[in-house]
């Protein structure tokens, strides 16, 4: 567990010793940002509309504007994910300390949860910036703070799916930007794969949507907590980390 620690911690120095992590961070406070400042404009407009016309009671907080904003916040995540993820291993491929890594007495599965770790803490780091804005709601109104707890639950374990798959996605080369472009195209599918249930209904259709994170991420966003998605992302990144450790060993084996 010392191990992991270490280079958890080393990690995640790392990113913010280079312009990584505060570029990161900035991109998601502006863009975050404008999500927030139009879903609180739109809120405020339609109750004035509502209060003006008779019409209604009061508006949920968390229905048109909270749960909006973390189901932007995962799509946003869906493009910075892959920017966290490539210099893992392609990193240490390109500046030649890959061979020293694996020569340390340091075991395969404590070099990849470290630096998943790291990777988790960093993305952590990015979205906890978007809590700064929900705080602000509490200002001016009572937003439940139980499906916010959800949300972010389901952020998290999303953001840890796709990073155990960016993790794999680098070690199989040492360009950081194929290891970037790959993780990318790869999160992006299994986030569309959600559009194959509205034209087909058949058995394989319904089992490609399963796989899909959208499918399993939307429950959170509204507050609910369901143990088949918490099982689902708890697979999927035992499964990221499992071609991780293959493919660590692959590399012991070439080398």
């Amino acid at each position: 567990m010392k191990n992991i620690l270490i280079i958890c911690q080393k990690e995640l120095k790392s990113y913010f010793s280079s312009p990584i992590a505060y570029l990161l961070m900035a991109i998601f406070a502006v863009i975050f940002g404008f999500f927030f400042y139009s879903a609180v404009a739109f809120f405020v407009m339609r109750g004035m509309e509502m209060q003006m016309s008779g019409r209604g009671g009061p508006m949920n907080v968390n229905e048109f504007v909270i749960s909006p904003l973390l189901g932007n916040a995962s799509v946003v995540g869906l493009f910075l994910i892959p920017m966290i993820s490539m210099r893992l291993f392609a990193e240490e491929k390109r500046s030649g300390t890959m061979e020293l890594l694996m020569t340390s007495p340091v075991r395969d599965i404590e070099i990849i949860l470290g630096k998943w770790l790291g990777a988790l803490l960093m993305y952590l780091c990015v979205i906890g910036i978007s809590a700064l804005n929900i705080v602000l709601l509490y200002a001016y109104g009572k937003p439940d703070w139980k499906p916010i707890l959800a949300g972010y639950l389901g952020l998290i374990l999303q953001g840890g799916c796709l990073l155990a798959i960016g993790t794999f996605i680098s070690t199989t080369t040492r360009n950081q930007i194929i290891a970037g472009g790959a993780t990318f195209a790869v999160c992006l599918m299994l986030w569309v794969l959600d559009w194959v249930s509205s034209f087909e209904q058949a058995g394989w259709a319904k089992v490609v949507s399963y796989c899909s994170v959208l499918t399993h991420f939307e429950p959170f966003s509204k507050g609910i907590i369901d143990s088949k998605d918490v099982i689902f992302y708890l697979s999927m990144i035992f499964l990221g980390l499992f071609l991780t450790s293959r493919s660590m060993e692959s590399l012991r084996w070439r080398s």
